[in-house]
């Protein structure tokens, strides 16, 4: 019974100070968080890039990657793709914050 009620504790600690269950801990990430990371990786922009900067950097790395100047198809897609995951994930402009 003392286990069960240390385990318990513990358990309410974690979610306390982590803001999250000892469990979730065990979960990957999901698919589109991975997927978001590695385009701004790619891009390389902070999480908190605004559009201006997500742009630009689009225009940086295309300007390397562009089939014209000896890139390829491939490169070219993937940071369209890149840009248009980021773009996605910004707040659209007429939203409001609710909370």
């Amino acid at each position: 019974m003392k286990y069960l009620l240390l385990i318990a504790a513990v358990c309410i600690f974690c979610r306390w100070a982590l803001g999250k269950w000892p469990w979730e801990f065990l979960r990957a990430p999901s698919t589109r968080s991975q997927a978001v990371f590695r385009a701004r990786k790619l891009l390389g922009v902070e999480a908190g890039a605004s559009r201006e900067e997500i742009v630009a950097a689009h225009r940086r790395l295309t300007a390397l990657v562009h089939p014209d100047i000896g890139g390829t198809n491939a490169a070219m897609q993937e940071a369209n793709a890149a840009r248009d995951l980021l773009l996605d994930e910004l707040p659209s402009p007429g939203a409001r914050n609710l909370d």
